[in-house]
């Protein structure tokens, strides 16, 4: 059990202006684990008049990049010294298999925050131009006080994408993760505050939506950065074009994994299934959308239903489990209703589709496979945020990127075959903005990670992550004078 009973504002732990709190439950055990501070309105407030005052008068913005990025290294390093904790602690609250989770929870933050440490020295900020009447400097300036908010579902990975391209850059942020999973962030910000980061640039507040949707409307935030759903996103979009607000979204996904007829089943499955059934399904890269040649596609269902039911379930705090409950009694709920759907529509199960047997207690769903899907299927068109594949035929590479680009998404996807020159003409149709070609790897922190459609808004990660968190200022220079940049 662990406990807190104060919030992390302005690099302080206070009392909360508030008496709620939020009760972290245990996915697998359906007990209580922590207990932290239910943040208000007035916490928001607090927090964001920190930030304000650390960004217009504190010495954070004014200090040079390899200065701050400093800190995400000391950061960075804290978090390797204890990945197995961190890696237990976000098991615990979300359900996340551990040995999955290690890695993807812990292990990617952490090189999240060395590569913007290291982009920090190499990155231009300051860039002289010749323009058509002279020389210009293009300065690029921290785009000021940021609200952050996160997901449940890699909570740590996306606090890490989102706070150290801010923190290079020079902002400040006020930082709301999901009321699933505060421990993990209360457990960042003691490392931020170990390290010796200046006071006012970082709070955390974890809170239900309204309290998020005040900390978005607050006149004092120059830019929300939001992942999560769509719905949300929308919502947020919206507020944000009315206040002429900066505003950056990841949203929701339902990617396509192409299978092309000459694909070889026993080298792509392996690289394709942690990509498909990813954190007990609920990702928004999983691949779950699996679009399989007519004339093999019983073969690709009987591969996939072997492979699929060799996947074990149980506690994900044992490291030989792949597939964990998921993060709540509603969310359970949630995937039971589209298997349900799904058979109601015409779809069968070839696979699961039920509670893993003698696991009465937790938020268990068996991996699932649909087949007789028709991409028009609710199942095939709304995120489930499951262990749920959609398992679709197709006749001709033209076909396939239609069905893979029949979505309101366009998030991620992937392509497996023999030859990557024909899976390159495939990957260049899918509309969408991260692709997998014959790789297991979805994401690189190096490069553009974001959507098309309704998937979001922006790109996170690389440079353009950093680019994210900066405005850009073009300073017209006097004849014969040249600026040391």
């Amino acid at each position: 059990m662990k406990a807190y009973d104060r919030l992390f504002i302005g690099g302080e732990w206070v009392a909360p202006a508030g008496t709620g709190t939020i009760e972290v439950i245990n996915p697998t055990t359906e007990e209580v684990v922590g207990r932290v501070p239910d943040s208000t309105e007035a916490d928001v407030d607090k927090a964001v008049a920190l930030a304000r005052d650390a960004f217009d008068n504190g010495p954070w913005p004014r200090m040079t990049p390899t200065e701050r990025a400093e800190i995400l290294t000391k950061v960075s390093q804290a978090i390797q010294a204890d990945m197995q904790g961190f890696a237990e602690l976000i098991t615990m609250e979300m359900g996340s298999p551990v040995a999955w989770g290690t890695m993807a929870q812990v292990f990617a933050p952490t090189m999240i925050l060395d590569y913007y440490a290291g982009l920090a020295s190499t990155f231009q900020f300051d860039e002289v131009r010749q323009g058509l009447m002279g020389e210009v400097l293009v300065a690029k300036e921290p785009v000021g006080v940021v609200g952050a908010i996160s997901p449940w579902n890699v909570p740590m990975f996306i606090a890490a994408a989102k706070l150290a391209p801010a923190f290079v850059a020079g902002c400040t942020v006020v930082f709301k993760p999901a009321p699933e999973t505060p421990l993990d962030a209360f457990r960042l910000a003691e490392v931020f505050e170990a390290v010796g980061l200046p006071k006012g640039v970082l709070s955390v507040l974890p809170a239900g939506r309204e309290v998020g949707e005040h900390l978005v409307r607050h006149p004092a935030i120059n830019k929300v950065s939001f992942t999560g759903s769509t719905v949300a996103g929308k919502k947020i979009g919206g507020i944000c074009g009315e206040q002429l607000k900066r505003f950056s979204l990841e949203l929701g996904g339902k990617s396509a994994a192409v299978l092309l007829d000459d694909v070889n089943l026993a080298e792509a499955l392996p690289m394709l299934l942690p990509n498909a059934i990813m954190n007990n399904g609920e990702a928004c890269i999983a691949q779950t959308r699996i679009l399989a040649p007519r004339d093999r596609y019983q073969e690709v269902v009987d591969a996939l239903v072997e492979s699929v039911s060799a996947m074990k379930v149980g506690d994900p705090l044992d490291p030989a489990v792949e597939v964990g409950p998921l993060v709540a009694e509603r969310q359970r709920d949630r995937v039971e209703g589209y298997i349900k759907l799904g058979q109601e529509e015409g779809a069968k199960v070839a696979l699961g589709g039920g509670r893993p047997a003698g696991m009465d207690k937790g938020w268990f769903v068996e991996p699932t496979v649909f087949v007789n899907v028709d991409n028009s299927m609710r199942i095939a068109q709304e995120e489930i945020f499951g262990p749920v594949l959609a398992v679709i035929p197709y006749d001709g590479d033209a076909e396939a990127v239609s069905i893979a680009n029949d979505s309101s998404y366009g998030l991620c996807g992937s392509v497996w075959t023999s030859d990557p020159e024909r899976g390159l003409k495939v990957a260049r149709g899918v509309r969408t903005g991260t692709y997998m070609l014959n790789s297991p790897i979805p994401i690189d922190f190096s490069t553009p990670f974001g959507g098309y459609k309704d998937s979001g808004m922006g790109r996170e990660f690389g440079p353009d992550g950093l680019e994210l968190f900066l405005e850009k200022k073009s300073i017209n220079l006097p004849a014969g004078f040249s600026p040391s940049v």
